[in-house]
């Protein structure tokens, strides 16, 4: 009886079958990545691109800081090419990371709990100091402790960093089923141990840090210029990763007070690449001499991005904007159709969705998988959500938008207001009075005819136009009523999600959740989206998300592009084929013949 049962038992065992631990030297959130595990570069990287030259770019503001990891300062631009992380992204797939520090990956595909890093022997730091498993879990514990408060919600899932042994670290989760934050942690920069153990971390300066990236920072001209140096003993130069990448010997940031003043630097061949943001630039500024002799060129490139959503943020932590009909009373004021035809030369398509220009976005009414999401709670939400397809308000674009100011009075009017010799009052008598916060002069031509809509119905808006610096740390402490802002999307959305949108990011100072919005379905949804298992399930959260933000009118959408517009000295040239989802910038290169003629014709040796 004994040996039967035994037997019975290993029967029934052969015909279990156990998920194998995976390791590889590329992961994805959803599948398989693209290229296999020989592949020699990235489709859209050029290996055989020439090494030389410099690029110089365009910075607003100033800077007093190297450490971009704190909620302090300001710091300098560039910092993301001193630093390795433990992978890098792929531009042309939706969520799939391949080794850099990293050399090998190991996982449980059915168990999202842990995951570990193998780094690779050879990575070193640009002082010669080997990076080891130490200093990943060094760089997580310190983020943790000291890191902006954006870092630390984002990496609070995480139970446990260990590193065990000299190459092998370990990440333990709280969550079997957040299968991103496994990713997530390979894209962090790691910080090199040695260098910041002996220093306080949470404290600006202009101190040159030891980094492992391929560049090293050179040069601090204060409030002027930044400048790197292409490391010639950089350890990860011939990986896969990097053939046809970082090419040019120099990267250079050049500092000016605001925009408008940059683009006569770049005219004036002050700097070399200019990505520019304004329609209205784009089609009057770009006729100068150099574009028309031919030493500069313009270029609109496609591009598959999300693009995320842009637009006026209510700060609902102040009473003024609680109600949202009041919300949704201002949005009238907005006139798209009118700003796109006079002041965007009609360059513009109005944004709809937080996830525009992607599958992500709710762009019909709710599919069976959705409403199966949505449906339990019914009662909490808006029945719009069930019946009707978001659409702001639109107008027929000649300035007199009286029919959409009648909506918006009779809002107001349901929420409390009425007008008293031209001013919105409440039942105190209070008056309807806030302040729009900017840090960017160039926008005041885009609020002032969204002022003079609201002046219409009564509500005096101001305009305060402050400096950079303090522009930021009023945001982080959200001392604001109203600003422009933009959520910045993936085409994998996830933990940065409840950074942009959750609860408890709500009441942490500097995170990304301006809006102040506390809602629990947000919540739920959030969570729906991190633990999705499968593309599908990933994509029909995502968009139930995307209609629960907008039936909450917690801003006034603005508007997007799906292109590039990029203007360029005719020395820099990049591959034939173009990343999906990026400008791929760092496998350009300059061609240095071409270059000095540049340089002969903007005056410079």
């Amino acid at each position: 009886m004994k040996r039967l049962t035994l037997s019975l038992f290993i029967a029934s065992l052969s015909q279990l079958t156990f998920a194998a631990v995976e390791t590889s030297n590329a992961i994805a959130l959803h599948g398989k990545p693209a290229l296999p595990a020989n592949f020699t570069a990235f489709n859209y990287a050029n290996p055989q691109a020439p090494k030389g030259g410099e690029l110089r770019m365009a910075a607003i503001g100033g800077f007093d800081s190297t450490n971009p990891y704190i909620n302090k300062g300001n710091p300098i631009d560039g910092t993301e090419y001193l630093y390795d992380s433990l992978t890098v992204a792929a531009l042309d797939e939706p969520f799939a990371r391949y080794g850099l520090l990293a050399e090998k990956i190991e996982r449980d595909p059915e168990d999202a709990s842990w995951i570990i890093y193998h780094i690779n022997p050879t990575a070193r730091f640009s002082d010669g100091h080997v990076v080891t498993a130490e200093d990943v879990a060094f760089t997580f514990n310190l983020l943790k402790k000291e890191g902006a408060p954006s870092l630390k919600n984002y990496y609070s899932d995480i139970e446990k960093i260990e590193a065990l042994d000299k190459q092998k670290v370990k990440f333990t989760f709280k969550s079997k089923t957040n299968r991103e934050l496994g990713l997530i942690v390979g894209e962090q920069s790691i910080l090199p141990k040695h260098y910041w153990e002996k220093r306080n971390f949470n404290s600006t300066n202009l101190d040159i840090p030891i980094g492992s990236g391929a560049y090293t920072l050179t040069k601090i001209d204060a409030g002027r210029a930044v400048t790197y140096q292409r490391n010639p003993n950089y350890w990860a130069a011939n990986l896969p990763v990097n053939k046809g990448r970082y090419n040019v010997n120099t990267i250079s940031f050049v500092y000016y007070r605001d925009t408008t003043v940059a683009l006569e630097g770049f005219k004036a061949g002050q700097y070399d690449f200019n990505q520019e943001n304004k329609a209205k630039n784009w089609a009057t500024e770009y006729s100068f001499p150099a574009v028309k002799q031919g030493l500069v060129k313009k270029l609109q490139q496609a591009n598959q991005n999300p693009t995320g959503m842009q637009g006026f943020l209510y700060n609902t932590r102040r009473p003024l904007f609680q109600d949202i009909r009041v919300r949704q009373a201002l949005a009238y004021a907005f006139d798209f159709e009118w700003s796109n035809k006079t002041l965007f030369f009609n360059a513009y398509t109005r944004t709809k969705s937080y996830f525009a220009n992607s599958e992500l976005a709710a762009s019909t009414l709710p599919t069976p998988q959705e409403l199966a999401l949505l449906e339990p709670y019914r009662k909490q939400l808006p029945a719009s959500i069930f019946t009707t397809l978001y659409e702001p308000p639109k107008t027929d674009g000649s300035g007199n938008n009286r029919a959409n100011l009648m909506a918006a009075q009779q809002l107001l009017t349901s929420a409390g207001w009425t007008i008293k010799n031209g001013k919105l009052l409440n039942a105190k008598n209070e008056p309807f009075v806030f302040e729009m916060l900017l840090a960017q002069p160039e926008l005041e031509r885009i609020v002032q005819p969204f002022k003079q809509n609201l002046a219409r119905l009564g509500v005096e808006m101001t305009i305060r136009i402050i400096d950079i610096p303090q522009y930021i740390n009023r945001q982080r402490s959200f001392d604001f009523d109203m600003v422009v802002g933009n959520f910045a999307q993936s085409l994998s959305p996830g933990n940065e999600q409840r950074d942009f949108f959750g609860s408890k990011a709500a009441d942490i100072n500097g995170s990304h959740n301006l809006i102040g919005i506390k809602n629990p379905m947000v919540d739920t949804l959030v969570d729906k989206i991190v633990g999705a298992p499968t593309r599908e399930q990933l994509v029909t959260a995502t968009r139930a998300l995307d209609r629960v933000l907008l039936s909450g009118y917690y801003l006034i959408p603005h508007y997007h592009i799906s292109y590039h517009r990029l203007a360029y000295w005719d020395y820099l040239e990049q591959p034939k084929v173009k990343p999906k989802y990026g400008l791929g910038l760092d496998f350009w290169w300059a061609n240095t013949t071409k270059m000095a003629k540049i340089r002969a014709a903007q005056g410079k040796k």
